[in-house]
């Protein structure tokens, strides 16, 4: 479980981070939902450390991130995985390059244990068989899937996808959906997703989080969403349907 506590992020004078308080649950899909600028994107960056938060905790399975040494750092980030918007492959490597980049990183894997790790991710995915292929050779829907594929090869426990769907057609975007929530079930991960998709939301989203103008605004079921009397909510929630 990821446990936000009074989380603030100020840049000089600017609060984009008003005192966010939530809970991320394991073996759930837990979405961050909101307009451009109102501190999603700010709020994930703390939670991975890519931002140190003002004031407040982050705390994964009660360590609290920020105020771990080095090494338990570097232990909390060997179980967190990543899937960038634009996937952030490595455009001169394999598609197996790019899946055991991190293993290479982080593990004493021999290279015939990281292979087998490298095609056990790729079968997750449903890509068998494209080990040498490059990122230059396949299609984008592919390239994200690499991408999860990449986010989960150290045996993650928590999974931040950045608008996992940018870019994608709607049948693409299914396909990847239903992938985050598989790997999520299958393997207890806490996964937390960035997106305005509300397709998305009302596919796959256990539990929803929307941020308003750096506030925490609602939290709820995907269920729950349509029928809650939020004038701010309803709002985003009709204007993402004619993005």
């Amino acid at each position: 479980m990821i446990e936000l506590i009074d989380v603030h992020k100020s840049f000089g004078d600017v609060d984009v981070l008003k005192g966010i308080s939530t809970s991320f649950l394991p073996g759930k899909t837990n979405l961050i939902i909101g307009a451009s600028g109102g501190g999603k994107s700010v709020l994930m960056k703390c939670m991975v450390g890519l931002l140190t938060p003002t004031s407040g905790q982050i705390n994964y399975d009660g360590r609290n991130f920020h105020e771990l040494d080095p090494k338990s750092i570097r232990e909390v980030r060997r179980e967190i995985g990543m899937l960038f918007q634009g996937n952030a492959l490595f455009d001169s490597y394999t598609v197996e390059q790019n899946i055991e980049f991190p293993l290479r990183m982080f593990t004493d894997m021999t290279p015939a244990e990281r292979l087998d790790r490298v095609n056990f991710c790729l079968e997750q995915v449903h890509l068998e068989g494209v080990n040498s292929k490059y990122p230059a050779e396949i299609s984008g829907g592919m390239k994200k899937r690499v991408g999860i594929a990449r986010a989960i090869a150290l045996d993650i426990k928590y999974l931040f996808c950045d608008e996992p769907n940018s870019g994608l057609d709607p049948v693409t975007s299914r396909v990847i959906d239903e992938l985050l929530q598989e790997i999520t079930t299958d393997f207890n991960i806490t996964t937390v997703i960035n997106t305005h998709d509300m397709k998305t939301v009302f596919d796959i989203g256990d539990q929803i989080l929307f941020i308003y103008e750096g506030n925490k605004w609602w939290e709820g079921k995907k269920e729950d969403v349509r029928h809650f009397d939020n004038p701010e909510l309803k709002a985003f929630i009709n204007a993402s349907y004619f993005q």
